[in-house]
């Protein structure tokens, strides 16, 4: 009887299985991304427990029986959309729905799998919540809410960051550009800078970046050269349909716009590509290029195209392009300044000027294309070739007293520079997976920096009643300089993933993680300055500042009223023209491997990477004469991260590793970089040291587009390097392993709130977002240890102190008001941003003399961004709205002495963008 039963069961069983089926298939795409596919995107039969997916091209397939059902789509993030859909049987019904943003909570999605690359606050929000090692993100969309342009103010935005007035570098968690890298697609990328390890990332545009991610807890996949942070810039990847783009824009500054003159040298292109070298027979005869100026009318202006198209290539294959190209410059200004240098321990100057200014024109030139091949949905391979041109011309002015030169303050000193930089970034990645458990990574770059200072003119000045006369105390106080850099590297990745333990539910619990990674680096650099020294007799020769070229030219260079020579000496010595130089190569060879497993609630990610280390430096300078130096280091790199599930809102982390910090090239070698206010000199004897760091991390998600963050941090540095006055003549600053130990704790918060929402529809909402960091940095100052392992001679004025470039109190926040209408086709954001942050040490004091110290100041931004149409966009974007003083000074027992102050001015820009 039971027998009986059973089959009968079972008959019935297969008689309905034996139904014809119909199926539901179609595309979702993202209504907030140009309508790209939206992959990973869910859809459920409501009432059922049937669902998928969508693939990495937004496609999904859903098989059932015959009847009436309703579909839901949801991503989060966005919006859900519930359709009624009747399948009939042996039949295929296409539903094709586009998503777009809403504010849902993050449990009201079932997630299984989230977009290596997204652009949307929520979608990094939520890879920050699943993934286990520590790192946060910023994506266009919130790049885009807060006017940002660039890639270093972009990174300022988030927690524990900031930038360097008056350039692209940044500091993580108070340390400088030494401690950080900058990455790629995960591929390192070079400095356009001889006296920075990072590249200026102002100069990168956020029109090429898809998001930033920044990785502030190390683990085993990235360089061991790494203490503050890694920036990684993941490039634009298009999925989505063919579209055209025009952004054009203008933008003022409002001291650029005060200057009654804005003059700047003649001879150079609007478009930042002006090439210059040295002339034929520097030394015979004057073959130099003019030094009168010509009014700028200082408004700048900025054009931008972008496009982007998929192709389907068979049933699986897709062939994917994008690319865009730029062109943008830039009028600044620095004014009210005031500015001392070599200021002794009692706070006297050899140098006072009671007014300083500097105009400055900046030029990018961007143009960049990705091309993407899915072969098929295992394969993916990628091409990315990134260019950037970038230049800056500038004159500074300093008025005042000038020991020996102008005595009675009515000296001038006036400084033309024209830098230009060129950057070819080259990219090919891959990825395959082998299976369901296995996949491999692969990236190959080749990157190369072309870097040039073409005839830097310098000219120190005496105002008598007579006239100016120019200073020939010393021959430097005149001159032309040339500069040039280039570097090529050459970089590979390979990382192999094995997933094991696969449990019911058919997720794994683990993952190995094989990986090598190549570099090689090589720098040439080179310097010729020319000294061009009036003769006896001439030196009271009265000339035009504004027309110099009436006194320097071939007639009075040939009637012997100046000399040209080079530190070698003038034509009479052979080697006269022989420049300064220095070249660097590094070798970097690793592996790495890696060991994640899920424990239930814990996931713990464990890393062990080995590096093997080797840096030269040869040099042929005016300090050091001919010379090289090898250091070598064979590394093992342990690290530990744990992720705790509190729940499914809130988890705890911990961070531990150990780390290292390479000194740079530049560092090494024993040359003389000269501004008009401080001179720097390489230390052949510097090394490396060693970080060990920590990290303890609090954080929900309340919401998908919400967060709360409490992170403590602590790192202990041995033998740390700093920025030091050494003793010289003229305070000169050098690089010196001031000490055998130091280190940094502190804390981070970070919180992301929606205020309220005001009508259901999410069309009318307030957010706001703050994140502060805290920090205590202490190390040893040990001047036997410097005299020991150094040829420099150094007297810390404290025996203890904080590390350069390190801030107590960092703020960003942050209020934006979002309304929505016409049918969601049009809106307006507007963006109340504010950053802050305390005193920083700039350098470390000697001899009596305190600390060089970068006082306090904030920066507020005011943002509106419009989308008045489907097509037409509009933005206006006000910065630096309170225009605070910015500050140096010198923190001496007698009292701070102010050696540098400005005001950098208001900027105000208008963009208009139209989407073809």
């Amino acid at each position: 009887m039971k027998f009986k039963l059973l089959f009968f069961t079972l008959l019935i069983t297969a008689i309905s299985f034996s139904q014809n089926k119909g199926t539901v298939t179609g595309m979702l795409t993202d209504k907030d991304a140009n309508n790209q596919s939206l992959p990973f995107a869910n859809v459920l039969i409501k009432g059922a427990n049937i669902g998928t997916n969508t693939d990495i091209d937004g496609k999904y397939a859903i098989t059932v029986l015959p009847g009436n059902y309703t579909l839901q789509f949801s991503f989060v993030g966005y919006e859900s959309i519930e359709v009624p859909v009747t399948v009939v049987a042996n039949e295929t019904i296409t539903i094709n729905k586009t998503l777009g943003s809403g504010s849902y909570k993050l449990e009201d999605v079932v997630i299984r799998a989230t977009a290596p690359s997204r652009e949307k606050e929520t979608a990094l929000l939520l890879d920050q919540k699943n993934a286990v090692a520590i790192k946060q993100s910023i994506g266009s969309q919130e790049l885009s809410r807060k006017g940002v342009s660039d890639v270093a103010t972009a990174v300022t935005k988030t927690t524990g960051i900031t930038k360097q007035e008056g350039s692209g570098n940044i500091f993580v968690r108070g340390l400088g550009d030494r401690y950080n890298s900058t990455t790629m697609n995960g591929l390192p990328i070079p400095s356009n800078d001889p006296e920075k390890k990072n590249l200026n990332l102002e100069i990168f545009s956020t029109d090429i970046v898809e998001y930033i991610s920044i990785d502030k807890v190390y683990n085993g996949n990235i360089y061991g050269d790494f203490a503050g942070g890694n920036v990684d810039i993941i490039s634009k990847d298009y999925k989505g349909k063919g579209f055209l783009k025009i952004d054009i824009g203008s933008k003022v500054n409002t001291n650029a716009i005060a200057e009654d003159n804005f003059k700047l040298r003649k001879g150079y292109d609007l478009f930042g590509f002006t090439k210059q070298s040295i002339p034929n027979n520097p030394l015979t005869e004057f073959n130099y290029s003019s030094l009168q100026m010509k009014d700028y009318a200082p408004i700048a202006s900025s054009f931008g195209i972008s496009g982007g198209k998929s192709f389907d290539i068979g049933s699986e294959g897709k062939l994917s392009f994008f690319a865009t190209a730029s062109f943008g410059n830039d009028f600044s200004a620095k004014s009210n300044g005031t500015a001392k240098a070599s200021v002794n321990g009692n706070g006297v100057a050899n140098k006072i000027f009671d007014r300083f200014s500097e105009l400055e024109y900046e030029t990018n030139t961007t143009g960049m294309a990705n091309i993407g091949y899915k072969i098929n949905n295992n394969t993916k391979v990628s091409f990315n070739s990134l260019y950037i041109n970038t230049s800056t011309q500038s004159k500074e002015e300093y008025y005042g007293y000038i020991v020996d030169i102008a005595n009675d303050g009515n000296g001038l000193i006036r400084r033309f520079n024209y830098e230009k930089n060129s950057l070819w970034i080259n990219q090919i990645l891959g990825e395959n997976k082998i299976g369901e458990r296995s996949k491999l990574n692969w990236g190959i770059s080749y990157n190369i920096i072309d870097g040039s200072m073409p005839d830097r003119v310098q000219n120190i000045f005496r105002n008598e009643a007579t006239g100016y006369q120019l200073s020939s105390i010393s021959a430097p106080d005149n001159h032309r300089y040339f500069q040039k850099l280039k570097e090529d590297e050459l970089a590979a990745n390979a990382s192999y993933d094995y997933k094991f333990n696969k449990n019911e539910d058919g997720d794994f619990l683990g993952k190995i993680t094989f990986g090598l990674n190549e570099r090689i680096k090589s720098r040439g650099f080179q310097a010729t300055q020319f000294n061009v020294k009036a003769t006896e007799g001439n030196t009271n020769t009265i000339v035009d500042p504004n027309n110099l070229d009436l006194f320097y030219n071939q007639a009075n260079f040939s009637n012997d009223n100046f000399r040209i020579a080079t530190f070698r000496g003038n034509s009479q010595v052979f080697n006269a023209l022989f420049p300064q130089t220095y070249g660097g190569d590094l070798m970097i060879h690793a592996a790495f491997a890696n060991t994640e497993y899920k424990f239930k609630k814990l996931t713990a990610l464990l890393g062990l990477r080995g590096e093997q280390i080797t840096q030269k430096v040869a040099w042929n300078t005016q300090l050091g004469s001919i010379g090289e130096d090898q250091l070598e280091k064979t590394a093992f790199l342990p690290s530990l991260v744990v992720k705790y599930e509190l729940n499914d809102k809130q988890n705890l982390r911990l961070g531990l590793s150990k780390t290292y910090t390479l000194p740079q090239f530049k560092e090494r070698a024993p040359f003389i970089y000269e501004e008009v206010l401080q001179v720097k000199v390489g230390n052949k004897d510097l090394y490396e040291s060693d970080d060990y760091n920590i990290d303890i991390k609090w954080e929900m998600f309340p919401k998908s587009n919400e967060l709360i963050s409490v992170t403590a941090f602590g790192k202990y540095i041995l033998n740390p390097m700093n920025e030091v006055t050494i003793s010289s003549s003229s305070n000169d600053i050098s690089f010196i392993n001031t000490g055998d130990y130091g280190y940094v704790a502190g804390a981070e918060l970070e919180y992301r709130k929606e205020l309220f929402n005001i009508d259901s529809n999410n069309a009318k909402k307030l957010s706001a977002g703050i994140n502060l960091s805290y920090l205590y940095s202490n190390q040893e100052l040990n001047s036997e240890k410097v005299k020991t392992e150094t040829d420099f001679q150094v007297d810390f004025t404290n025996t203890k102190g904080q590390f350069t470039g390190a801030s107590d109190l960092l703020l960003n926040t942050d209020l934006t008001f979002f309304n929505e209408w016409n049918n969601k086709k049009s809106n307006l954001t507007t963006t109340l941003a504010y950053s802050y942050f305390s005193d920083r040490v700039n350098a470390i004091g000697t001899s009596g003399k305190g600390d060089l110290i970068d006082k306090a100041f904030g920066s507020l931004d005011f943002v509106v961004k419009s989308k008045l149409t489907e097509k037409l966009g509009l933005g206006l974007v006000t910065k630096n709205l309170l225009n605070p003083s910015i500050n140096r000074v010198q923190a001496n027992n007698t009292g701070d002495v102010n050696v540098l102050s400005y005001k950098k001015g208001s900027t105000i820009s208008l963009n208009l963008n139209y989407q073809f």
